[in-house]
């Protein structure tokens, strides 16, 4: 039986020295990639290629490799994360590909995610926004109670498992128009809206990540729904709608 032949690509890549250097696509060729690699692999042999050349190998982000942490975000073919649906960049697999094909490799694109260098961006500003109201003030640690003392219908605390699914990409931000990130907001703010813990601050909580998310440069949803769609973690668009309700009854009770 004769050994599977491996992939012949052409790959043009985003090379950046940092965020005040102009940045420009460079050109290169792999041979003989097994489609059973994931793309990260395939980044990983084409580094070790230009380290053997005696060049400097492309900076690109990644850690858990399991589609958990979210930093491997790439803008691949014009698509977050590639062409597959409800995957990360380091769970997309090179059999996606053809032989020959051209595959453009891009950083986010987003005044709020700065380059770092080559393909990495800054996301530091979702920490900030996280910070100023993505926590609860209630201690669940050491002297918590039964938790069947507080009773959460099933739906809610389905709702707010599934809006708590966010890994913090940023595919929403990369993939909308505005460079929004009213999915990633919405997210954190109904994963805690939706439970009693959360309702102690919900209306600081709102008032402020929405106040942060704003400073930090984001802009306003599309209504295209591109955020949804290449959400690898699926987070539904109702959690837009939460955000908007809770911000507008805090708002109002404001005064």
């Amino acid at each position: 039986m004769s050994a599977k032949k491996g992939l012949h690509l052409t790959l043009k890549i985003w090379r950046q020295k940092n965020n005040k250097s102009k940045g420009q696509f460079e050109t290169y060729k792999i041979s003989d990639v097994s489609t059973d690699s994931s793309f990260l692999e395939m980044l990983d042999i084409l580094n070790e290629n230009l380290i053997n050349e005696g060049k400097e190998p492309i900076a690109f982000d990644h850690d858990c490799r399991e589609g958990i942490c979210g930093m491997c975000s790439l803008y691949i073919n014009g698509r977050a994360h590639g062409p597959d649906t409800g995957i990360t960049t380091c769970q997309l697999h090179m059999r996606m590909f053809k032989d020959g094909e051209t595959i453009v490799i891009e950083p986010w694109r987003s005044a709020a995610f700065p380059v770092i260098k080559d393909l990495i961006v800054d996301r530091s500003a979702f920490d900030r926004v996280m910070a100023a109201g993505g926590f609860i003030s209630v201690n669940t640690s050491g002297n918590t109670t039964d938790a069947n003392n507080i009773l959460v219908p099933k739906e809610d605390s389905d709702k707010a498992m599934d809006a708590a699914a966010c890994i913090g990409c940023g595919a929403c931000v990369a993939s909308c128009k505005n460079g929004s990130a009213m999915l990633f907001v919405g997210a954190k703010v109904s994963q805690y809206a939706l439970l009693p813990q959360g309702r102690v601050e919900a209306k600081r909580r709102v008032l402020n990540m929405v106040k942060a998310m704003d400073e930090e440069g984001f802009g306003n949803c599309s209504n295209t729904g591109a955020c949804e769609v290449e959400c690898p973690k699926g987070i539904s668009l109702e959690n837009i709608a939460r955000m908007n309700r809770e911000y507008m009854s805090a708002f109002v009770d404001r005064g």
